[in-house]
């Protein structure tokens, strides 16, 4: 019997190192090859399998990345932009098909009145995303959430409202000016009442220019042409509000998972709305996307990328076999996507 639990412990031993080293390939091959500097992070039903950092951090410096660096997550801010309008929902608060006007009656375009919060949160208002013709020049100017919203946000209607999925940051900054309406608290402070404190994710926060955020690593834009890293051009992280205002580490962002599929946010009614696939809108949901295979994933997924600039990160959960892979990178220089189906591989053997 003794003899039996040593073997068993030894091939445990055995297969979870030659995990690892799966892992370090493939992270090594895309640092070397792809020009990867982040941090990867792999679980399985909310238990590290493999975490690690790699690459530099500050390229006047050459400090280097860690496993504790904090990331700008960018997009993968909506979804606890959507998780916040849910727990709304789920307390009675908001009907999320009643025109939008009944928690923001001072907005100012024709929305209020034909434009529900399932639209926003499918980026099917039909909103026009104004600030996104501009390219930077809307996050350069300092500006209030209502004023953002009455420049850039409140244009006549481009399409019927539900009748197309145009994603932008648009409708995600009036669902920022929702929340703090509905609660009437700032939306930093719900985020923590009802997430970040619940959770514990102590190193996640909104973002500010004014702020210089400890272990927070520099951005840098990398030019294909020319092979080389420039710091991102200067804008103001803040005007990107509840669409894409937010930084966090791997592991935080890990808690905020597992946080959402153990049904530590929503009860598991709204979980299953949050993740369901709006079949009309391109299988988008509400904060993330849905897909029933795509590439190597053969099975069902959710999926939120985000990208400022050099800021890029990359967030898969699957379904069924409870997997995160979670990538944050400093520059725009690699694949996200293609990196974490790498390390999906990896963890299956593959």
């Amino acid at each position: 019997m003794i003899k039996i639990l040593i073997s068993a412990l030894i091939f445990l031993y055995c297969h979870s190192n030659g995990q690892v080293s799966r892992y370090d390939q493939v992270l090594e091959n895309y640092h070397t090859k792809n020009n990867f500097n982040g941090v990867v992070l792999v679980a399985t039903n909310g238990q590290v399998d493999y975490l690690k950092a790699i690459g530099i951090s500050n390229r006047k410096s050459g400090s280097t990345l860690n496993t504790t660096s904090k990331f700008k997550i960018a997009s993968i801010t909506k979804a606890f932009t959507a998780v916040l309008i849910l727990q709304l929902y789920q307390q009675g608060k908001i009907d999320l098909k009643t025109p939008f006007k009944n928690y923001f009656p001072a907005y100012k375009g024709e929305a209020k009145n034909k434009v529900t919060i399932e639209h926003l949160l499918t980026y099917s208002s039909g909103i026009p995303n104004e600030a996104e013709k501009l390219e930077m020049r809307s996050y350069q100017l300092p500006l209030s959430i209502d004023e953002y919203i009455d420049k850039y946000c409140s244009g006549n209607l481009e399409t019927i409202p539900g009748t197309k999925s145009n994603y932008g940051n648009t409708e995600y900054i009036i669902l920022h000016k929702i929340i703090e309406n509905v609660t009437k608290k700032s939306f930093q402070i719900v985020l923590h009442e009802n997430i970040l404190g619940p959770l514990n994710m102590t190193n996640t926060n909104m973002l500010s220019s004014k702020e210089n955020i400890m272990g927070l690593p520099g951005s840098y834009t990398y030019d294909d042409s020319l092979k080389s890293f420039s710091p991102d051009e200067p804008y103001l992280i803040e005007n990107y509000f509840g669409a894409g205002a937010m930084y966090s580490t791997a592991e935080d962002l890990l808690k905020f998972d597992y946080g959402i599929f153990n049904y530590q946010l929503l009860n598991r009614a709204n979980t299953a709305l949050m993740i369901t696939p709006n079949k009309q809108l391109n299988d988008v949901a509400f904060g993330v996307w849905y897909a029933g295979g795509y590439g190597i994933f053969s099975k069902p997924f959710i999926y939120r990328t985000g990208g400022i600039l050099g800021s890029s990160a990359n967030w898969i959960h699957t379904i069924e076999d409870k997997k995160s892979i979670i990538v944050f990178s400093n520059t725009n220089a690699t694949n996200l996507y293609e990196l974490s189906e790498q390390l999906y591989l990896a963890g299956t053997g593959k």
